[in-house]
């Protein structure tokens, strides 16, 4: 018998707005994450990404659903529950701008310890695994003085990870997490992401709008178009033989896959057979 999944979504509704203004951003979306996977959530802006992980999160509550993670349910919670959970640290989330999601007027270092203290850890030991944390992403402890507009951008992300490892979840949430960044921080970010999984074993949610970015790092891929789940599987699979009108357009449109891109006329063949094609 297959174990229960670490993150359990299961058809989920997200709607915004009431009555006439009502506008439903999910419909009926299915996905689950094992203990130590990575699984990506691929798909442009507007298709949903966010908002499948602000849900996750316990930050929207669904229409209509059940999200659990470790066999706790997150819909059902209070938001003093929730905070509860939170505290737990089993779930942590990583922004795509890590100049926005670090307190500028604060040093990296009391960032990346800021859920420790709130935990109540003993401080001593919280400084102590701040060093380890940082140590693990690849910067230097001197650094965690430092103000996040004084590190570079790569840097600040590898904090941003840190400051997520430091409560040692079981699942981080990765919202664009290299989007931001120059193609070297890119290709180092991932690479990050990768040893994080290996020596730590934590299971990764890793959204993007770049299928290139992801390929190399999930062992599965879910393709979310326009608020539906169109595809998903294997990730090598989705890329050597996508399905769906849309995935294929995604495949094509990055270069960096052996099978080449699509030209202008194949794009807008793809286009136009997504206007016509029931998602």
């Amino acid at each position: 018998m297959r174990d229960a999944p670490l993150l359990d979504v299961r058809d989920l509704v997200v709607a915004y707005g009431r009555r006439a203004g009502r506008r439903e951003i999910l419909h009926g979306v299915d996905l689950h994450v094992d203990a130590g996977e990575t699984v990506g959530i691929i798909g442009e802006t507007g298709s949903g990404k966010t908002t499948l992980a602000r849900a996750v999160l316990g930050l929207v509550r669904p229409e209509r659903g059940a999200i659990e993670i470790d066999g706790a349910s997150v819909a059902e919670q209070s938001p003093r529950q929730w905070r509860a959970f939170r505290r737990r640290g089993l779930v942590q989330y990583v922004f795509q701008d890590p100049l926005q999601s670090l307190d500028p007027d604060v040093p990296v270092g009391a960032s990346v310890g800021e859920g420790l203290a709130v935990r109540g850890d003993d401080r001593a030991a919280a400084a102590a695994k701040v060093a380890e944390v940082t140590e693990l992403v690849g910067l230097s402890t001197e650094l965690l003085a430092r103000l996040p507009g004084e590190l570079s951008g790569g840097q600040r992300q590898r904090f941003a990870i840190a400051r997520a490892l430091a409560l040692d979840p079981r699942l981080i949430v990765l919202d664009e997490p290299v989007s931001a960044l120059d193609a070297a921080n890119r290709i180092q970010i991932l690479e990050l992401l990768q040893l994080v999984r290996v020596v730590n074993g934590i299971a990764q949610l890793f959204i993007s709008h770049d299928l290139g970015s992801i390929a190399g790092v999930t062992d599965r891929v879910v393709v979310l178009y326009r608020g539906e789940i169109v595809e998903h599987g294997p990730t090598r699979d989705v890329i050597r033989e996508p399905q769906h009108p849309y995935t294929r357009l995604l495949v094509g449109s990055a270069p960096s896959f052996e099978r080449g891109g699509v030209d202008r006329r194949e794009r807008a063949a793809l286009r136009d057979q997504l206007a016509t094609t029931p998602t």
